[in-house]
């Protein structure tokens, strides 16, 4: 089965939003430990650190945005957020480069990697 891409931006979302219902759900978990204090208290305190660390990262994720390259989809023809070399339309799932040498070339999402620099130049 091949792999389903999506966009980054939603990707990012989708796991920010995740973690707000496991969040809920441990904090729902220490109902059942009405009886012990202690480990009820540390089911709703675990249930908060997921819901916060889920608030940075949708704010890191909003600030990401901002920066993003807004382009028109040559498929369904919607502004769409570019992060990186390559990326998938938010919309249409259509895949979408910045870079000119990528066109044509299957998508991978190894291309928004860095490559390691070997260092083939000599120190005078």
């Amino acid at each position: 089965m091949a792999k389903a891409y999506s966009n980054k931006i939603n990707k990012i979302r989708s796991f920010a939003l995740g973690l707000i219902f496991f969040g809920v759900i441990i904090m729902y978990g220490g109902i059942f430990f009405r009886d012990n204090p202690i480990i009820m208290l540390i089911f709703i305190s675990l249930g908060m650190l997921s819901i916060l660390f889920s608030m940075v990262v949708y704010f890191w994720i909003g600030m990401l945005s901002t920066k993003a390259v807004v382009v028109t989809c040559p498929n369904c023809d919607k502004p769409t957020k570019v992060l990186g070399r390559v990326d998938m339309c938010m919309h249409c799932r259509e895949p979408l480069t910045l870079d000119p040498d990528l066109d044509g070339k299957e998508f991978n999402e190894d291309y928004n990697k860095k490559k390691k620099q070997t260092s083939g130049s000599t120190e005078s």
